[in-house]
């Protein structure tokens, strides 16, 4: 079973660990500045709150994926706007991609800031992120191309959006008696 939590301080390096691993195609690079951010988990957990997805396995507990949850005011928001969350550096380990992990991360932002009486939900992707972007989608995360962006040169960013005065989108698969 699949345990939703913040991180724990002894955590913090085999999240960034992971965190490096699930965006390594997208970087540009062992020399790549982001790589620094990625890893400091300790200051993202500082300035916001890390959550993680984390099961019992056979050697102890198993950090499955993280998400960067950026509250009003954190310096690690870039798009949110007055009565809008954000969220950050969705990452799933490779190994355990597929299982709904991500999902189950997104979910749980969606459901916090739905709690505290956010209007909106809103991210940053790299544009190569596909299977981001259809996770986002199943959501109900539209595209917000007109808050696209590029914090350095020869990294684009688009943006999604959730409007939480809608109903979530139900796309998961039900079965029937």
């Amino acid at each position: 079973m699949v345990d939703l939590r913040r991180a724990r301080p002894d955590e913090y390096d085999a999240i960034g660990a992971l965190t490096v691993a699930a965006y390594e195609p997208f970087l540009l690079g062992p020399d790549d500045d982001y790589r620094t951010r990625l890893t400091d988990v300790a200051g993202r957990d500082r300035d916001a709150e890390v959550w993680v997805a984390a099961e019992d396995g056979p050697s102890g507990v198993v950090v499955l994926g993280n998400v960067t949850l950026c509250p009003p005011g954190s310096p690690w928001c870039e798009l949110a706007r007055d009565g809008e969350g954000e969220f950050r550096m969705l990452a799933v380990a490779p190994a355990a991609q597929g299982r709904g992990v991500g999902a189950a991360l997104a979910g749980l932002v969606v459901d916090r800031f739905r709690a505290e009486g956010a209007r909106g939900v809103v991210l940053s992707s790299l544009t190569g992120m596909a299977g981001a972007h259809r996770l986002y989608e199943r959501l109900g995360f539209t595209r917000a191309a007109a808050r696209d962006w590029s914090p350095v040169p020869g990294v684009d960013l688009v943006a999604y959006e959730l409007d939480l005065g809608r109903e979530p989108r139900t796309d998961q698969r039900t079965e029937h008696p």
